[in-house]
């Protein structure tokens, strides 16, 4: 695996975040491995309330493009893919990614497992629930840190506790943007290769709130069985579904017309090119019509800017591009992350007003610098 991951990751923009294309017993495959090597993995599972969240929350946002693993959890995710010709068709659950891990199917041992937080006594009950049933899990410690702020719950005798369990995969349960938080807050503290905030887990292992049948799940009607096991989610859900009628009325049906018409036009077809030259910064100039078949050339040479030099911002030329797709713009969101990471920064300049106009629809123009 490559240093920042740019190469080993197949990702695709959805609404503004990048997803990884990866299937339910992929991601159970990637698991095990990152446990057996001990190599870190933050996983993100962003569903819709994600993608109406981090509109306006920056540190949410920065939380799904600081994981490791994005996963599609949400039907309306996998709808929209599907509109855009998005070749990701599985939605991959946290709660069902758990469940596999759980049944032992892609695991050598046991992989221990640490509840952090959930309502009180739940995450006790979980750990009683799961060591008795589970094949491929067992629950090696459960900490409930109560109504404080993720300050008071990162304290060093905290993370000390969980460490000293020795933990495989850390589970947090502490709502989203909380659970996000306390995670880039203190994964580089702890100790376990796996750390997911999956809140809804806890609940079912525990036998809390049982969990919708998969005719539910696969018709996307997850969200009303919720509503009836957990009736105070039915206001999330509303707020959800209004802002996803206004993303599919002003970004995703003409991001999908405007998709189908360049596709028809030589914007599309026109050979592309890349050129670098580095003075002060690096400068990388793109033309022509830059799809996935000719992804794995950029981010070969952006994965090379990163690992040769650790010095001087990167600016991209757009001025002669005619196209790009989805999958370059979650390549590029992912690439100005690992520069800022170097304390770099990404410039776009000479944008053409197509794409513009898709980085617009695509609900990332302003996630981006310009020149």
């Amino acid at each position: 695996m490559s240093n920042s991951g740019l190469l080993s990751r197949d990702v695709w923009n959805i609404l503004g975040l990048p997803f990884d294309n990866i299937n339910l017993n992929e991601s159970a495959k990637y698991v095990g491995n990152a446990v057996e090597s001990r190599d870190p993995c933050f996983i993100s599972t962003p569903n819709l309330n994600f993608v109406v969240a981090t509109q306006s929350d920056l540190s949410f946002y920065q939380s799904v493009i600081e994981s490791d693993l994005s996963l599609a959890d949400g039907m309306p995710l996998i709808w929209v893919a599907k509109l855009l010709n998005i070749p990701i068709t599985e939605r991959v659950a946290g709660s069902s990614l758990f469940d596999k891990l759980a049944q032992g199917e892609n695991t050598k041992n046991k992989i221990k497992v640490f509840f952090f937080g959930g309502q009180e006594g739940i995450a006790e009950t979980a750990h009683q629930q799961l060591n008795q049933n589970a094949n491929g899990m067992e629950c090696c410690g459960h900490y409930d840190p109560g109504f404080v702020t993720v300050d008071e719950m990162s304290s060093p005798t905290i993370i000390d506790t969980i460490n000293a369990t020795q933990p495989d995969f850390i589970v947090v349960a502490l709502g989203a943007k909380k659970g996000q938080q306390w995670i880039q807050q203190n994964r580089s503290h702890l100790t376990a290769p796996i750390i997911s905030h999956l809140g809804a887990v806890i609940n079912f292992v525990a036998g809390y709130v049982e969990r919708a049948p998969k005719f539910w799940q696969n018709t996307g009607l997850e969200w009303l069985w919720r509503i009836k096991q957990e009736p105070a989610l039915w206001r999330r859900y509303l707020f959800d579904g209004i802002a996803f009628l206004k993303l599919i009325s002003f970004n995703i049906l003409p991001l999908a017309m405007m998709d189908g018409w360049l596709k028809r036009t030589n914007a599309y077809h026109q050979k592309f090119e890349l050129r670098i030259a580095h003075k002060t910064g690096t400068l990388v100039a793109l033309s022509g019509s830059l799809k996935y078949s000719e992804l794995f050339q950029v981010k070969e040479l952006l994965e090379n800017e990163l690992a040769k030099n650790k010095d001087g911002d990167v600016e991209i030329d757009c001025s002669e591009l005619s196209y790009i797709d989805g999958a370059f713009i979650a390549s590029l969101l992912l690439f100005q992350h690992y520069l800022n990471e170097q304390q770099r920064q990404l410039y776009l300049s000479n944008v053409p007003d197509t794409i513009n106009r898709l980085l617009a629809l695509n609900n990332v123009i302003k996630r981006f610098q310009y020149n």
